[in-house]
């Protein structure tokens, strides 16, 4: 029997050429929740990096997938599979265009929008039934490609505010798994 372990799946592209991208936002929530919780990212041979401690109470084992975005998938199973642990307990955290910047949305299941990490990581589960947290970064200026968009660093103005955005979206994913997403989307949706 799997204990009550919530796995956090942080999505990104490795490297540091896209660490301060708007694809990473995913990583760089991660990043401040093994922070929190003075846990240490270390390689996993389920090809993420891990952290391991507790959240908000909660036994959690926070991910980075060493893949690129849109083969997350198989990072993210593989985990599941390590731990036991089935989908309704895992939680991914990513960038979300079709969010203003800086707005934080939670909601359990659904499409991918468009999203390959979301689609990479719903076709390796077999299933769309897994959290979402879903950091807002805004559509792309003119008719920008939203593919060069999410690879871009964030401007500066947005730059300014990142720490308070990513702190927010930190803050939802521990209020998600400590008191439910109802809780959680009443808390975050009304902002």
């Amino acid at each position: 029997m799997a204990d009550e372990r919530w796995i956090i799946a942080g999505l990104g592209n490795p490297g540091p050429e896209y660490a301060g991208t708007r694809h990473n936002a995913g990583y760089m929530v991660a990043a401040l929740l093994a922070e929190r919780m003075g846990a240490r990212f270390k390689a996993h041979r389920t090809s993420s990096d891990i952290a391991e401690g507790r959240l908000a109470g909660q036994p959690v084992t926070l991910a980075r997938p060493r893949s690129y975005m849109n083969l997350s998938g198989r990072p993210v199973a593989s985990l599941a599979h390590f731990y036991k642990i089935s989908p309704e307990r895992i939680v991914v955290i990513h960038d979300e265009l079709d969010i203003p910047f800086g707005v934080v949305r939670l909601k359990f299941g659904g499409g991918d929008n468009g999203h390959n990490g979301l689609r990479s990581i719903t076709q390796a589960l077999g299933t769309r039934d897994y959290y979402r947290v879903r950091f807002g970064i805004g559509r792309p200026p003119g008719r920008m490609d939203p593919a060069a968009y999410v690879l871009r660093d964030f401007s500066a103005p947005e730059r300014a505010e990142l720490p308070l955005a990513v702190d927010r979206c930190a803050d939802a994913a521990e209020t998600l798994i400590s008191k439910g997403l109802a809780t959680a989307q009443n808390i975050y949706h009304t902002e």
